[in-house]
């Protein structure tokens, strides 16, 4: 592996600017890496070599004129391939969406391209991003770099993978219940979920409205505090962005966190935790009692609902929001209906996978006449129980944290006949999607076997700041972060 791949974002825009390497050959190196790796990996669905080595000349043509680069310029990028990027095919891993190529771009793309930034590719995910264990993509399974038999985490695990094994410098992903942190943990990487309306979500092909979100992927706290900044800001075209200032988030990180608060979340510290991951979480509290932090037990009584909450809510989204994949407008449309009813039904049951359907037939009961105040109406007064939950929480701390997974990554096909083994994956990552707060999972350590463990970290609506500043002094007393996968 060329050497400059296992460098940070940050580094490899000095070594940009310093000329000792170009644009164009770090993106050549990112490609050269994917050619090696990834017919095991399984990171990528497309490649989009003209694009990023298009964009790769602008920034070496600013260097030549030595012009100001702009922030994470020339840095290899895998954008997920639920994100719109023209001229290239935006799948969602759905073959309902095999053939669909986007004709327009989504915002964060449109702002990447601004930035410089060269997308290497589209990376693979579950299913519209529906699955923690990234199984469920209709074309192939992502392995977890740092054991091939194991899954890498869902849903954006094409992406995560992707960073992990430094096929690419950064990556985005979306989030909508823990599907950029989990992933981040399963293989060791930093991954993010910003504050609801932070980043736009308009060109995110839409699996539950009011819990997706948008962030980063990086190997160091540092990188991911740049590439949301990049990705940030308000956008008309999507009605919940938030018309609020983006912030220089890389300016604090190495604020004193002498005197803060840290809350440790104890319904997620007891039952169902491993050994390794509960180890990992006491020498964590022990590092932020030597950073002088204060650490604080603090009690989210509402918690326990977080999963049946969800698995309502985002279901209920998911069946309106597929609605619109019927064969008429996009994607697949069965060769061989009759007549009109035929085509809905048989180009819905061919071009939707199983995990899918599971969850369009429960958001669709949920919703049904007779049942929606029994479970959606209930379910939503529950979810504003939970944010009060967060509200009290850190009226007496800081920021809060938690192991981001009970467990670390697990044997491909281990929970695929178990469904709801699978929804448990997601037991301390879901609750900030129904808060709408911000969430970021950091490398922790290692179980026995050698596989890494995430520690989750949580602050209040908007202050990302606070998270980076509290994420990067944990990361930067450990080594943790410095240990790539050995593929």
């Amino acid at each position: 592996m060329n050497e400059i791949l296992k460098k940070s974002a940050a580094e490899q825009s000095k070594a940009l600017k310093n000329k000792e390497i170009s644009a164009v050959e770090l993106t050549n190196a990112a490609f050269e890496r994917i050619a090696e790796l990834d017919e095991k990996l399984g990171a990528f669905n497309s490649l989009t070599k003209e694009t990023a080595l298009e964009t790769a000349k602008k920034v070496d043509e600013k260097i030549a004129k030595s012009e100001e680069l702009p922030l994470l310029a020339g840095v290899p990028l895998a954008l997920k391939d639920n994100m719109n990027l023209v001229g290239s095919k935006t799948t969602a891993s759905s073959k309902i969406l095999e053939n669909f190529v986007s004709p327009f771009n989504a915002t964060v793309t449109e702002k990447l391209l601004n930035n410089l930034v060269p997308i290497v590719g589209k990376a693979n995910l579950d299913e519209f991003a529906m699955g923690s264990s990234n199984e469920n993509s209709a074309f192939k399974k992502v392995h977890n770099p740092w054991d091939l038999k194991k899954v890498p985490g869902g849903s954006s695990g094409g992406s995560a993978a992707s960073v992990s094994s430094c096929e690419a410098t950064l990556a985005l992903g979306s989030d909508t219940g823990g599907s950029i942190r989990l992933p981040a943990s399963f293989c060791g990487i930093v991954g993010m979920k910003p504050t609801y309306g932070r980043v736009s979500r308009y060109g995110l092909i839409a699996f539950a409205s009011s819990l997706d979100q948008i962030g980063p992927f990086a190997r160091t706290v540092e990188d991911a505090a740049n590439l949301l900044e990049v990705i940030s800001g308000h956008d008309p075209k999507d009605s919940t962005s938030l018309d609020l200032p983006v912030e220089h988030y890389a300016a604090h990180l190495n604020d004193d966190i002498k005197g803060m608060k840290v809350g440790v979340i104890k319904e997620l510290m007891t039952e169902g935790l491993s050994d390794d991951v509960a180890a990992a979480m006491q020498r964590a509290i022990e590092d932020y009692k030597k950073l002088g932090a204060e650490i604080v037990e603090i009690s989210l009584p509402n918690l326990k609902h977080s999963i049946g909450i969800y698995y309502i809510l985002a279901t209920a989204e998911c069946s309106s929001n597929l609605a619109r994949f019927d064969g008429v407008k996009y994607g697949y449309r069965t060769p061989d209906a009759k007549n009109l009813m035929e085509m809905y039904t048989k180009t819905r049951a061919e071009g939707f996978g199983p995990e899918v359907k599971r969850r369009i037939m429960l958001g669709t009961y949920a919703l049904s006449s007779g049942y929606y105040d029994a479970y959606y109406k209930k379910a939503q007064q529950m979810r504003a129980l939970v944010t009060q939950d967060f509200v009290e929480a850190f009226k007496k701390v800081d920021i809060l944290i938690s192991p981001t997974c009970p467990n670390t990554a697990f044997e491909l096909g281990a929970k695929s006949s178990d469904p709801l083994a699978m929804y448990l994956t997601d037991i301390a990552t879901i609750s900030a999607n129904l808060a709408g707060i911000p969430g970021m999972s950091v490398p922790a350590g290692f179980d026995k076997d050698g596989m890494p463990i995430g520690l989750q970290i949580l602050a209040p609506q908007l202050k990302e700041s606070r998270l980076f500043n509290a994420a990067h002094k944990f990361e930067r007393a450990n080594d943790y972060y410095l240990q790539l996968a050995k593929i």
